[in-house]
């Protein structure tokens, strides 16, 4: 079975969107996510509420998503680690530099919008490499 670990800084935002519309497209897969600077594990439903609600708009959920530090054993397991954004992570990653919208004025719901239409389109790309591969 595929797995995969995605990364952010937080894990309140683009990692856990990542996640979530991974488990979407790919239930079968193992999916993870985890924040580079979350210390200790945060509690169920602390993410952003605006990405929540952007996913739950095409379906996938993360409203109980739980910030998560990286669990380096896990990491070293999983067949993909994948960095979202610019986060500062050491080991050996896939990395998507996404754009924040933010940088161009692009605020609120059409900014969590736009961010779950880059991840999305690249989770899809991920599953469709992978699902080549085998």
């Amino acid at each position: 079975m595929t797995s995969v670990l995605f990364l952010c800084n937080s894990n309140r935002g683009k990692s856990q969107m990542a996640a979530a519309l991974a488990k979407q497209h790919a239930p079968e897969w193992d999916v993870y996510s985890a924040g580079v600077q979350v210390l200790e594990p945060g509690i169920a439903g602390d993410i952003n509420h605006e990405a929540a609600e952007s996913l739950a708009a095409v379906g996938a959920d993360m409203a109980q998503g739980t910030p998560k530090p990286v669990d380096p054993e896990l990491a070293s397991q999983v067949e993909h680690v994948i960095v979202v954004g610019g986060a500062d992570y050491d080991g050996p990653a896939e990395r998507w530099d996404i754009e924040d919208p933010s940088l161009r004025g692009v605020e609120g719901t059409q900014r969590m919008n736009e961010l779950r239409d880059d991840i999305d389109s690249r989770v899809q790309e991920l599953i469709a490499r992978v699902n080549k591969q085998a």
